[in-house]
């Protein structure tokens, strides 16, 4: 059989352009395929190839894997970096997740500091359909049968917004690959914990694809092809989603009584995408069944509070709102004394924010402020509060109810203090009988949480 690889799998190559991109290397028969078809078409097209590694230190073989991979790209004359990462996590269920995010972590940081913006990985047909099946075990659901993208960004991975990945090898075969290392005499080095049946899609490669193989021939392609069709219909409920998304938005928060008008299955298309665009891990169908239960079965004037590894899920005044974890350490945190000396602005980490202060018009006089001995503390009950001269003294509760702040963020908005004076509720605002009567330099205080 003749072997026709490309670096652009079975697709029509696009014209021909100048630019940068590099090759995740680890010395592996693939990536080593792709480092050769990457300089073929860089030598033809023109442009910039660089090549990286990542060190994992994990195998007694590692240094000869780099010493491979660096030989390799000397003979070439590629451009080589690598970086050392270490693996902290002793358990042998998690070191593959680590090794993963780390890896490509490392990989994004040198594509910054070489400035290339395409990063190219060997992921080929039979990878694809190791996804696809695992997924499919996994109880995944569109989005996960989905597979790989042919080319996307990941920043929560490379740390990046701006970096393209792509996998220009998915139509390939591992049987093509393996052919073209022949033909072109390419030497390549053996991971041995690919051949290690305790990791889940080694068992996958190792024990079910033959025998699927067997029964199937050539199933790998079908694999891809219903990769292809579920890319598809993510891609209608993506668009489905930023349609209802954009109808149901009250601010950052979900407005339930626009959230009642869809059916089941089209909310949890919408709450999904929410967690997405939030950066919050998608949820199980369990979990999600349950939140969608409590935020539509409780009663109106409830406090609802739903929590998630990444966050929390609030229901106030007919709205959902998603908030990060607060730990309940924070909210014992005891007051904080300090002066005020100029600054603009003053952390205070133990609070989680920055108080600024700011010129205002009406304000508290600078060289008052400067001889005050000043106190950051959290709510204990009983503060009054006047916000301004035509506008009564009203208790915090008041004031916050007034001001649509919702009742958790209310424990952790901290207060400043002139000795016992209030002068300032985050949140809120600045109490009046703080401010100066005379012209002169007037300041304001401006509380902001740090993400």
């Amino acid at each position: 059989m003749r072997t026709r690889v490309s670096l652009y799998g079975d697709t029509t190559e696009p014209a021909a352009s100048s630019f940068d991109l590099a090759v995740a290397l680890s010395g592996g028969l693939d990536s080593s395929v792709l480092l050769d078809l990457a300089h073929a078409y860089v030598a033809q097209h023109g442009g910039r190839l660089l090549a990286f590694h990542v060190h994992h230190g994990l195998s007694p073989n590692a240094d000869q894997w780099l010493a491979h991979c660096r030989a390799q790209c000397v003979a070439l004359g590629i451009p080589f970096d690598v970086r050392h990462v270490q693996i902290n996590q002793q358990k042998r269920t998690g070191i593959e997740e680590a090794a993963r995010n780390l890896r490509y972590a490392a990989l994004g940081s040198m594509c910054r500091e070489h400035g290339v913006d395409l990063l190219l990985t060997a992921h080929h047909q039979d990878d694809q359909a190791e996804t696809v099946l695992l997924q499919l075990l996994r109880g995944s659901g569109v989005a996960g049968l989905s597979g790989m993208d042919r080319a996307n960004r990941a920043p929560d991975l490379l740390g990046d917004h701006d970096l393209w990945m792509a996998r220009p090898l998915l139509d390939v075969s591992r049987v093509d690959l393996e052919a073209w290392t022949r033909k072109k005499k390419i030497t390549h080095v053996h991971d041995e914990s690919n051949s290690d049946p305790r990791y889940a899609r080694n068992a996958l490669r190792h024990q079910v694809m033959p025998a699927i193989a067997q029964a199937f021939p050539g199933f790998q392609q079908r694999f891809v092809r219903t990769a292809q069709h579920a890319q598809s219909a993510q891609r209608l409920l993506v668009e489905l989603a930023t349609q209802d998304l954009q109808a149901c938005l009250d601010g950052d928060c979900l407005d339930v009584r626009r959230l009642r008008g869809f059916s089941q299955d089209r909310i949890d298309n919408l709450l999904r995408y929410w967690f997405g665009v939030r950066g919050v891990r998608m949820p199980s169908t369990a979990w999600l069944n349950e939140m969608r239960s409590q935020l539509f079965g409780a009663k109106d004037d409830a406090q609802l509070c739903v929590t998630h590894a990444d966050c929390e899920i609030h229901r106030y005044r007919h709205r959902v709102f998603l908030t990060q974890r607060v730990d309940p350490e924070n909210l014992l945190q005891g007051p904080q004394l300090f002066c005020w000396n100029g600054e603009s602005s003053l952390a205070f980490p133990a609070f989680g924010g920055i108080l600024h202060i700011e010129p205002a018009e009406q304000g508290m006089d600078g060289e008052w402020l400067r001889r005050q001995s000043l106190r950051l503390a959290l709510r204990s009950g009983g503060e009054m509060l006047k916000p301004a001269w035509n506008r009564p003294t009203r208790n915090l509760k008041a004031h916050y109810q007034s001001c649509d702040i919702p009742p958790w963020e209310r424990m952790r908005l901290p207060l400043v203090f002139s000795e016992s004076q209030l002068l300032y509720a985050a949140g809120i605002g600045m109490d009046c009988h703080a401010w100066a009567e005379e012209a002169g330099e007037h300041l304001q205080f401006r509380w902001a949480f740090v993400p």
